[in-house]
């Protein structure tokens, strides 16, 4: 392959990697401006922890990009939002169950903060610290802390505005707490005492009609999502296809200057998250539908917030109005890598129902056009062909539409297909254990993985990137066999095999193996 080629090649491949650069972090306009609301990822999965098999867990991530160091006061909710997941068990586009978490902030000694006293005898002051802590915490001794979260749980059934409200209790207690932030070691004494101290607030609960109890996690863990973020905002500094022969092979067998799996190409390897982790039984939200469900998550404010001109920790503003929708995630990377930009803050508050309105960019996706037209004839001069089009020509593209819109027949389609952007799950596909899972999901030969919900495991900056040029044009392994999906032929692809990928590695041994299956939080401080 001559230098010409490669180099053409790259620069089109680049270009696509630079609209993938992260699952919802930061992921549009307005969304920007209340990091506290931005959810950075969903999963929908069947749990795969030995002897849950009958589960589904449901993880959504919020606060993005959280450096580990990030004090005082590190990342608390928002106590004025609603964050919610939804389910919709029926195929219409409508939730039929949502899960809504609602945070309260405290300060000790009764909301007023730990004091010290200060000065001389006869002259001293109690003065407030400016600290969330004054001394070592663990999850035996929690005294040392000046601030603490708790929130309530409320499971909506039907429309989530007008729906039966039901408020969910801990089964050992009367309010559900959050684990302070990974402050660091000289408070947590080390990596496995903070575990130990987040894991005293796993918290079971009934669900009404339901048999068999659920689970529910809330805290800080390590950002399980890989990406080349800085290189590829660097005007994409480096080569997206796949260097060796297979991902870590360390061959150079691959595409020539392509890059190769590392950790190094990881921006969020010491990034932090906010996790909302909740397991529930599988047969307590599948309703009367064929097994599959939708879900995605949501997180709203009041309409209207007016800032108090002398602000107090129990009072920085005051908010009233309807609950509005700012942020939504369904599948990763729509938002980012479909939705047009003018478009993305419409996208953030939409309802699935009201999806139609979006349909052009997943029938007729601007991407793949964009790069026919600035790079057609560059490549076909530089490699000497008489390609029509670098960009997939089944229009509409019914591929993207079955990835995003409707899920695929037999894997995770529902039994009523309304097309709209939800994460979709076949609870009746058993789970993968993780020592088998691929990262590539379905294409992967893993019918348990994405786009049959999401794992945290799951490469889906690379499964996107495949996919959005044409991959399923292309048979995929199925049971073994390759298979034909019928959405469009290779001829209607012409760089729809090529292995794009931001050379950032993520598979299933960079996550646990049991509920809340996220790894503990980096150390503020070792």
């Amino acid at each position: 392959m001559t230098s010409i080629k490669r180099t053409a090649l790259s620069v089109t491949c680049a270009l696509l990697a630079a609209n993938a650069v992260a699952s919802s972090h930061r992921e549009a306009p307005n969304i920007t401006r209340h990091p506290a609301l931005d959810s950075t990822d969903f999963y929908a999965f069947n749990s795969y922890e030995v002897g849950r098999s009958d589960y589904v867990t449901f993880i959504a991530n919020y606060i993005p990009l959280q450096d580990a160091y990030g004090g005082p006061n590190y990342f608390a909710m928002d106590p004025s939002a609603d964050y919610a997941i939804h389910i919709d068990s029926d195929g219409d586009a409508i939730e039929d169950i949502s899960f809504v978490f609602n945070f309260t902030n405290m300060l000790a000694a009764e909301n007023e903060g730990i004091a010290l006293s200060i000065g001389a005898e006869g002259e001293q002051k109690m003065v407030k610290v400016p600290l969330k802590n004054v001394g070592p915490i663990s999850a035996d001794d929690q005294t040392a802390a000046n601030f603490s979260e708790m929130y309530s749980l409320t499971m909506i059934s039907g429309d989530v505005k007008t729906g039966t409200r039901t408020t969910l209790m801990p089964a050992n207690g009367n309010m559900f707490k959050k684990p302070l932030d990974y402050i660091g070691n000289k408070t947590f004494t080390n990596e496995s005492e903070y575990a130990r101290y987040a894991e005293s607030f796993i918290y079971s609960f009934q669900i009404p009609g339901c048999e068999d109890m659920a689970r529910v996690f809330v805290g800080q863990r390590k950002d399980p999502f890989v990406v080349n973020l800085g290189k590829t905002f660097d005007l994409v500094n480096y080569v997206p296809v796949e260097g060796d022969s297979a991902p870590g092979a360390g061959d150079g067998g691959g595409f020539p200057g392509g890059i190769t799996q590392s950790d190094g190409n990881d921006d969020l390897l010491d990034k932090n998250v906010t996790s909302l982790s909740i397991e529930v039984p599988a047969a307590c939200v599948t309703g009367d539908g064929n097994g599959v469900v939708g879900s995605w998550t949501t997180a709203s404010l009041p309409q209207a917030r007016i800032l108090n001109a002398d602000a107090t920790f129990a009072k920085p503003e005051v908010n009233g109005g309807a609950m509005t929708q700012v942020s939504r995630l369904g599948s990763p990377l729509v938002n980012e890598l479909v939705i047009g930009i003018g478009d993305k803050d419409t996208f953030s508050s939409a309802h699935p129902s009201q999806d139609g309105q979006f349909a052009d960019y997943v029938t007729h996706p601007a991407l793949p056009e964009l790069l026919n037209i600035l790079f057609k004839d560059a490549v076909n001069a530089t490699l000497g062909t008489s390609i029509e089009t670098l960009a997939p020509t089944n229009f509409p593209r019914m591929d993207l539409v079955t990835a995003f819109l409707t899920g695929f027949p037999g894997v995770n389609q529902q039994a009523t297909v309304t097309a709209s952007e939800m994460l979709r799950l076949n609870t009746g596909i058993p789970a993968t254990p993780a020592a088998l899972q691929s990262a590539f999901g379905v294409a992967g030969d893993d019918l348990a993985g994405f786009p049959n919900g999401r794992r945290p495991g799951d490469d889906v900056v690379d499964i996107a990137l495949r996919v959005v040029m044409g991959r399923l044009c292309y048979p995929i392994p199925v049971n073994g066999q390759d298979t034909d999906l019928g959405l469009c032929a290779p001829e209607d692809a012409s760089v729809g095999n090529v292995p794009f990928t931001d050379g950032a590695p993520l598979d299933a041994n960079k996550i646990d193996t049991s509920f809340p299956y996220l790894k503990t939080p980096i150390a503020g401080s070792k």
